[in-house]
């Protein structure tokens, strides 16, 4: 039989597309990376799952595990591979509000846990723009990060178990809600931002938290990027590390926001140096109680602080909040920096990682190589800068794959000078792989490739992906 027909009558005909039936399967969220696959399997469980592998190991066919599709890297790019989709894997399973636990699959779109999380007045503290598609299979294979890094980390730090499908068909199962278990190698972490190299994430079990009872957001102007740290240190000893976001958006993004949506209302005028959105969650009764007058005291100390570094001049201008209307107002300038990244073409953009105090130090030495690679780009910057994560855009004069390898080569030049990373939270995929190979350190690539030998020794699970 062929493998369509050996899946058809795995899965039933509804759950195996191909031809034009895939073809919203071919194109990532960007556009850049457009696949071709042989079918598209929609498993239902994790039995499912593994008679799926176990039919594309007869008949020797790659499989490339697809979630969302909300990617950049190319991560799910395939031609003539098998895709895999979670998506029929959605079930909630389990929401245990006294362990703060949720044991969820696969295909779990991070919106829906958000709302199952908050029924129970707790929260999933992994928040960002693609949140309405992508699901946990996805945001596990890439430790996807997100606005709220800084205070409760990545999504490896969010996830106690997992449940995975290996090349072979076998189940492993780590699915416990431990937070301590010390018996012997951490399995679970070698498959978090693995993108399906070595296996189909098929479930979960992922930390919840306290649901903030009231939020202090504010958009500021601040002279300078030290300023701003100082800032974020001085509240983050103020509220007792409640700060949940600390976001970036200089001048070129402002500028840019004002070109291609001019119908958004500048926070600023005129538009500053640097733009920070703060925003602090507090759990406590003390601070989400309104006092008699109606004020908020997590609203009444952020703004005790603010007066302070206003008056010192470290601050130039402050916004805050003060409806939901106005927070979620101020959050949509922050969440359209795909829509206006993307919508200009041609863009070389980057996902880097700096220590805090050297991020300033990169913007000012990228920015003085670049005319001599392009005098006539511009680029575009926004970043979670509580956690040291920059999104950087050239816009190159032409379409030119020696000047695209050029920029992307010198921003990894001044990342490495200054003991950073080439890639913070979007993963490696198709896109970064040559970064890999020029900056990865040899010996830890030697290991990724026996770990990728031992668990999948005939290159099936999304090959081609991660690996220079």
């Amino acid at each position: 039989m062929t493998l369509i027909a050996d899946l058809t009558a795995a899965l039933g005909p509804s759950n195996v597309l191909h031809g034009k039936d895939t073809e919203r399967y071919t194109k990532d969220w960007t556009g850049k990376y457009t696949s071709n696959p042989i079918a598209v399997a929609r498993p239902a469980n994790t039995a499912e799952v593994t008679e799926t592998l176990q039919i594309a190991a007869r008949h020797n066919t790659p499989v490339i595990p697809v979630s969302g599709l909300t990617g950049i890297v190319g991560g799910a790019m395939t031609n003539g591979g098998l895709m895999l989709s979670v998506e029929r894997l959605n079930k909630i399973r389990h929401i245990n509000p006294t362990a703060r636990t949720a044991t969820v699959e696969a295909g779990v779109i991070l919106t829906s846990l958000h709302e199952a999380a908050d029924a129970k007045n707790l929260y999933f503290p992994l928040w960002f723009g693609a949140r309405g598609s992508a699901m946990i299979g996805g945001v596990l294979s890439t430790n996807a990060g997100g606005s709220n890094v800084l205070r409760y980390g990545s999504t490896r730090a969010l996830c106690l178990g997992l449940e995975v499908v290996l090349a072979d068909g076998r189940i492993l199962n780590l699915m416990t809600a431990l937070h301590k278990d010390n018996s012997g190698y951490d399995l679970k972490d070698i498959f978090i931002g693995a993108e399906g190299t070595l296996g189909v994430i098929t479930a979960a079990v992922m930390k919840l938290v306290p649901k903030p009872r009231a939020y202090a957001t504010a958009m500021l102007s601040v002279r300078s990027l030290p300023d701003a740290l100082t800032l974020l240190n001085t509240l983050q000893g103020a509220t007792g590390g409640a700060v949940e976001a600390f976001e970036f958006m200089p001048k070129t993004y402002m500028q840019r926001m004002a070109q291609s949506r001019p119908d958004i209302r500048q926070p600023f005028t005129p538009m500053p140096d640097v733009t920070i959105l703060l925003e602090i969650g507090a759990t406590a009764p003390r601070d989400a109680t309104p006092a008699p007058d109606g004020s908020l005291p997590v609203i009444t100390q952020l703004e005790a602080s603010l007066a302070d570094m206003l008056a010192e001049g470290t601050i130039l201008n402050a916004q805050i909040a003060q409806n939901e209307s106005q927070r979620r107002a101020m959050w949509h300038i922050r969440e359209l920096a795909a829509e206006i990244t993307y919508a200009r073409k041609p863009a070389i953009d980057t996902d880097v990682s700096l220590p805090l105090d050297q991020i300033d130090s990169f913007l000012d030495r990228i920015h003085a190589r670049l005319p001599a690679l392009d005098a006539g780009a511009d680029t575009l910057t926004v970043g979670h800068l509580g956690d040291g994560n920059l999104h950087f855009t050239v816009f190159p004069t032409r379409d030119d794959p020696v000047l695209n390898d050029a920029v992307i080569t010198a921003v990894e030049d001044e990342v490495q000078a200054l003991n950073g990373s080439f890639s913070a939270e979007h993963g490696v995929g198709l896109s970064k792989r040559a970064s890999m190979a020029r900056r990865k350190d040899p010996v830890a690539l030697d290991v990724m490739r026996s770990l990728k030998m031992a668990l999948d020794p005939e290159n099936r699970m999304n090959p081609g992906k991660i690996l220079p």
